[in-house]
């Protein structure tokens, strides 16, 4: 009896998940194209601006010590400034000189076959299984090369699941919540630990001038969680999105799955010369970058670092090692047969990326007056006094730290401008409640990491969606924003708890991380 009680109340809430999914998708979807979006929401940006900029807010910068006000963007000045910088804050918008020069070189490789074939050897090699925690997987180590994993893994793994038979957006789902929604679970430091790191610094030295907080400070609970996030990208996957999903048709004249029938001869050798091309060019960057001098190190002679030429063409070089075995690949079977057909497959690519380059002009000048207005600082400043008001337990403040980051990442989009306006309010609070800085970095992240793949604001959301209508062209920002909320409320509640459960049980934050402030 109480088994038949137990499969009637999953049933139920089953009922319930997918009403509250459906009610997601359709009023997301109503809302207009993501380009209409950005230049709505400019409009709105202008208007509030001129409104809001008629009060005072007594807040204090907490970087520059200056009072706070909202900017009018719709004062002559500002809209002569806004039309002589068009154009720059269009060429100037980060993801989209990322993406373009990524998509190159991916563009020559699949164009050959090479990625075609390196699939198929890839999923002789993986058990059906373990696919979703794969790619998963995956997703999360490329957060070690900046923004690649949004440019390379979200499309492959839509790649690689409809080689596979299951639905392409499962795939772009799954790696997608491996790469933004686990943004902040790695095991391997990149640059993003340092950066943070000197945040945190500066905003506990604010409390106590001589704290120093070593940039691996959460590395040991970044690793760990990885393993959580595997498992919730995985369970969530499989128990809710890839049923959900299988209800929706791919379209007819969408990209073909990968034929994943035999390698041939031909094929086969045409592969282990592209990949021992592109293991050559792996082996000569390792020797370049070996010496202490190298040019590619930064000046203090670190890889990792943000200012180390290497970390910077991360972009560059995974455009030269996927046109290098594309050609060679290319060349062999056949494919290419003059350097006329390289650059066709080159613009065959850039074809496909029309709605990304109109979204990404809008998408600029949208996040520039948004930034230029202060609106989104004042809020995440008056978030921060709130959660300082209520002077709540230690483990609820945590908590409270989590959500207040989760959903100022709805309004501000880079990880070290969010702490960099609310860590010198929150991280002193805290040190004065005995709380560390290093514990307040970890429960930033967590919540700094959970709600990206939810936030149409967010830069790479929009080309997530385009990743999407390649196979069901129906898909806008609402049927992505349902795909993806179980991924980031699982993800917010299992790694709220696990931080909670790490903390209670002590286990070691990082390098010189301790709990309790004075350690």
């Amino acid at each position: 009896m109480s088994e038949q009680i137990s499969t009637e109340s999953v049933k139920v809430s089953s009922k319930r998940m997918e009403r509250f999914l459906n009610f997601v998708e359709k009023t997301g979807n109503k809302i207009p194209d993501p380009a209409l979006l950005f230049f709505w929401g400019l409009l709105l940006v202008w208007g509030l601006s001129a409104l809001l900029s008629q009060f005072s807010f007594g807040l204090i910068h907490p970087i520059t010590q200056q009072g706070m006000e909202v900017n009018n963007l719709l004062t002559g000045e500002s809209l002569a400034h806004f039309l002589a910088n068009m154009v720059k804050t269009f060429t100037g918008f980060a993801p989209l000189g990322i993406v373009l020069v990524a998509m190159l070189g991916i563009g020559v490789a699949d164009s050959s076959g090479f990625i075609n074939t390196a699939l198929k050897k890839m999923l002789r090699f993986t058990p059906a299984k373990l696919l979703t925690p794969m790619l998963i997987l995956v997703a999360i180590v490329s957060h070690t090369a900046a923004d690649a994993g949004y440019v390379l893994v979200i499309p492959l793994g839509g790649i690689i699941f409809h080689a596979a038979g299951r639905h392409p957006l499962v795939g772009i789902a799954a790696a997608f919540a491996g790469v933004s929604g686990g943004f902040s679970a790695n095991f391997i430091p990149s640059g993003i630990d340092p950066l943070i790191a000197g945040f945190t610094q500066s905003a506990a030295q604010v409390f106590d001038p001589n704290y120093i907080v070593n940039p691996l400070a959460n590395i040991y609970f970044t690793g760990l969680s990885s393993i959580l996030i595997v498992a919730v990208g995985w369970w969530v996957t499989e128990k809710i999105i890839e049923p959900r999903l299988s209800q929706i048709a791919i379209d007819e004249d969408a990209e073909e799955a990968p034929n994943l029938g035999e390698i041939s001869e031909n094929e086969n050798r045409a592969f282990n010369r592209a990949l021992a091309a592109m293991l050559s060019g792996i082996a000569l960057l390792v020797v370049l970058l070996i010496p202490e001098s190298s040019p590619l190190r930064s000046l203090s002679g670190e890889l990792t670092a943000f200012d180390a030429p290497v970390m910077q063409s991360i972009v560059p070089l995974i455009f030269i090692l996927f046109v290098i075995p594309g050609v060679v690949y290319g060349r062999t079977v056949g494919k290419f047969k003059s350097n006329d057909d390289v650059i066709k497959s080159m613009s065959h690519t850039m074809g496909t990326m029309g709605s990304y380059i109109v979204m990404a002009f809008f998408c600029a000048q949208f996040l520039v007056a948004f930034s230029q207005s202060n609106i989104g600082v004042i809020l995440a400043l008056y978030g921060a006094q709130f959660l300082q008001y209520l002077q709540l337990p230690g483990q609820l403040t945590i908590v409270g730290l989590i959500l207040l980051t989760a959903f100022v990442n709805l309004l501000v989009g880079s990880a070290s401008a969010k702490w960099a306006l609310i860590g010198p309010v929150l991280v002193p609070m805290l040190m004065a409640v005995n709380i560390s800085p290093e514990l307040s970095q970890a429960a930033y992240r967590v919540g700094d990491s959970v709600s990206n793949i939810v936030s149409p604001l967010m830069v790479f959301f929009p080309l997530v969606v385009v990743y999407c209508q390649r196979y069901v062209k129906s898909t806008g920002i609402g049927t992505l924003a349902s795909m993806m909320m179980p991924y980031s409320i699982a993800m917010l509640i299992a790694w709220t708890l696990f931080l909670l459960a790490y903390w209670a049980l002590g286990i070691p934050l990082g390098i010189q991380a301790p709990y309790i402030y004075p350690a």
